[in-house]
């Protein structure tokens, strides 16, 4: 089972919600899991994490589709900030749109932090996709 210090959940489904809650049970022990309606809120969670030297999320699960800030502005918002640890993020969509992967593997190429790419409904959370990549390699 992996440990993990801390997660962010950014969706505004609360069946997705609850179905990823479910799932990490049997793969991820996690006392730190913030659940956010859309990605200002978890921007503003972060930075505020950030300033009083409190730990980041280890992993994220990113909605694509959410109101006031939606997923890929909330990826824009993370690489223009100052973070040194390395964040694993699962992009979680209902999108059928090609141009969504395409938008996803665009900022795959840039984005400092491992970025994975799931289609809803999420029916199994594997260990890998908790995991920090090396980048390095």
């Amino acid at each position: 089972m992996k440990k993990v210090n801390s997660m962010f959940i950014v969706d505004d489904d609360p069946i997705t919600v609850f179905g990823i809650k479910k799932m990490l049970k049997p793969v991820c022990i996690c006392d730190d899991i913030q659940i956010f309606e859309n990605g200002k809120e978890a921007v503003d969670a972060l930075k505020n994490r950030l300033e009083n030297g409190e730990d980041i999320p280890e992993v994220i699960f990113l909605d694509i589709n959410m109101p006031i800030m939606d997923g890929w502005d909330f990826l824009e918002e993370l690489i223009s900030m100052d973070i040194k640890e390395h964040i694993t993020i699962n992009m979680i969509t209902s999108s059928i749109d090609p141009l969504d992967y395409q938008k996803w593997s665009e900022f795959k190429n840039r984005c400092p932090h491992g970025l994975n790419y799931k289609n809803k409904p999420i029916f199994k959370i594997e260990i890998s996709d908790l995991e920090s990549i090396d980048l390095a390699s």
